[in-house]
């Protein structure tokens, strides 16, 4: 899905390295990739190289140790705040009702409470999740603590989701039920997602672009427009290109993971 030609995200030439002790140790080689407005843009790689580390450097946790940025057609080292960034684990606060855990972002934004709570509320009754605005994340299950994660993402920017492989956790068929919630979410919110995950499936069924990753120091070795029809539904993983796509993707991975 395509809401404009401008790119939300322009990385070039990105690169990362470590000291450790006397020898460095690079992480990422120089990287160039694009995610447009409103466009679902995926991460595949090896287990340890550098798909996190490329994201922490786009959310402004961290700093590369070339290249640049660009985010909104502004080049800049700032970047905390400009997109939701949902790490691995859903890390929702224990104390904290759902609503006061979605509300979070707003906080952060120094949205007056009362209007946070009213977008808090509009967020939850908009993608099913009313009901449970009075209860602790604890009596949830997995998959609604992701779901309820994914919101609070959404409040901190709703405009730019850093996705890091949200649903690895998860069972099978909560993963195809919040596959479709995702998808929901986005397209509602025109957003413009960057999506880190280790299934290929996965990959291609939420794709509009697929960039596969090197072993460490990562590069880009492969980019993948999926072509299938919006709206996306489970399947289309039986279609014949997907399942070629599939197994190439797979020989591909193991060919760098082998490395």
């Amino acid at each position: 899905m395509h809401t404009g030609d401008t790119a939300k995200l322009l990385v070039q030439g990105v690169t990362k390295s470590y000291r450790d002790g006397r020898r460095t140790l690079d992480v990422l080689r120089p990287i160039d990739f694009t995610v447009n407005n409103g466009e679902f843009v995926t991460m595949i790689g090896p287990s340890g190289c550098g798909k996190s580390t490329l994201f922490n450097i786009i959310a402004g946790v961290d700093e590369p140790s070339a290249g640049q940025i660009t985010l909104d057609g502004e080049l800049g080292t700032i970047r905390a705040g400009k997109s939701g960034y949902m790490p691995q684990q859903p890390l929702l606060l224990p104390w904290r009702t759902v609503e006061e855990n979605v509300m979070l972002g707003l906080d952060v934004r120094h949205v007056p409470r009362k209007q946070a709570l009213a977008q808090a509320h509009e967020l939850l009754k908009r993608f099913g999740l009313a009901e449970f605005a009075r209860s602790y994340p604890a009596t949830l299950s997995g998959g609604m603590r992701q779901r309820v994660a994914l919101l609070r993402t959404v409040s901190f920017n709703a405009s730019f989701l850093l996705l890091d492989e949200p649903f690895g956790a998860l069972d099978a068929l909560t993963r195809i039920s919040l596959h479709m919630w995702l998808l929901d979410l986005w397209q509602s919110l025109h957003a413009s997602v960057l999506f880190i995950t280790h299934d290929v499936r996965e990959a291609i069924l939420l794709s509009d672009r697929i960039y596969v990753l090197s072993a460490r120091p990562a590069q880009i070795v492969r980019i993948v427009e999926v072509d299938l029809p919006r709206p996306r539904r489970q399947e289309h993983l039986a279609l014949e290109q997907s399942i070629k796509l599939e197994q190439e993707l797979i020989a591909l991975l193991m060919k760098e993971q082998a490395l």
